[in-house]
């Protein structure tokens, strides 16, 4: 029985000298952890800022390289010449058009009115006095229906249906100039394209394999599909507004040739 107590007490003193230096060795641990940790922080934090500046001061010294458009259009070859005579042509037949039409869409209100009382008064010569001085494409409709009263209105109408006829190929005049070009600037700009990738392949089966040669053939090349895409895009733009402001100025002379038979056909009935 004592042996037994010694034996346990002894342990017991053996297992708290154990747990008294696995505390302490904890305890200095801790200890060591708490000054080294700050330390450690302070040299990363220290190491990212001098990266980040070694990085900034690397981004300071590289040039940076800027693409110019004029250099773009010079690298677009020989098909770019073709490219930019379709944009001149296109912006003369467009400006050229939309005066004209816009002259031709300008009128009074109170013509048809000036007209209709002339007429039914009987003064056919005021009436075309006035449609000569308008000299609008409605005006002109009108004054060939004024040039036919005494006939038939069957012959009348066709004889306004004619004139309207002539005044719409005026109007649509060279119009359709825009439609071709909207189609044949984005094949000339994709040939342009086509072109510049044989020539350039030609020069590496030649001269080696570049990665930076390669790259920058290509974006040169690609400058003729985007002038002939931005071309063929206003193009088709400005022919279909013009077209819908042709389409305006037929449905007025359309609705003054219905009115002015209207005029004709009340005159006679009265």
């Amino acid at each position: 029985m004592l042996f037994r107590f010694y034996r346990n007490v002894s342990i017991y003193l053996n297992l708290k000298e154990y747990l008294i230096r696995v505390l302490e060795r904890y305890v200095f641990n801790y200890i060591c952890l708490l000054q080294i940790l700050p330390m450690t922080i302070l040299s990363i934090l220290l190491l990212q800022v001098d990266t980040a500046a070694q990085a900034a001061a690397a981004a300071t010294a590289a040039p940076v390289e800027k693409i110019s458009l004029f250099h773009l259009l010079q690298e677009g070859g020989a098909l770019m010449i073709p490219l930019l005579l379709c944009s001149i042509i296109l912006v003369y037949v467009f400006v050229e058009r939309f005066m004209v039409i816009r002259k031709a869409s300008v009128g009074d209100i109170s013509f048809m009115d000036r007209i209709k009382e002339q007429v039914q008064s009987g003064n056919l010569t005021g009436a075309t006095a006035t449609c000569k001085k308008y000299n609008t494409p409605v005006a002109r409709v009108i004054e060939k229906g004024i040039s036919r009263v005494g006939k038939p209105l069957d012959f009348i109408e066709k004889s306004m249906e004619n004139t309207g006829k002539l005044e719409v190929y005026q109007l649509e005049k060279n119009i359709s100039v825009l439609g071709a070009i909207a189609g044949i600037a984005p094949i000339l700009g994709f040939l342009g394209t086509i072109a510049g990738m044989i020539i350039l392949f030609f020069n590496v089966q030649h001269q080696g394999f570049s990665l930076e040669t390669i790259a920058g053939g290509i974006y040169t090349k690609m400058v003729t599909s985007a002038t002939g895409l931005i071309i063929g895009l206003l193009a088709y733009v400005g022919n279909a507004y013009l077209n819908a402001q042709i389409n305006k100025n037929i449905n007025r002379m359309e609705t003054a040739a219905v009115e002015f038979l209207d005029i004709l056909q009340n005159t006679s009935q009265a």
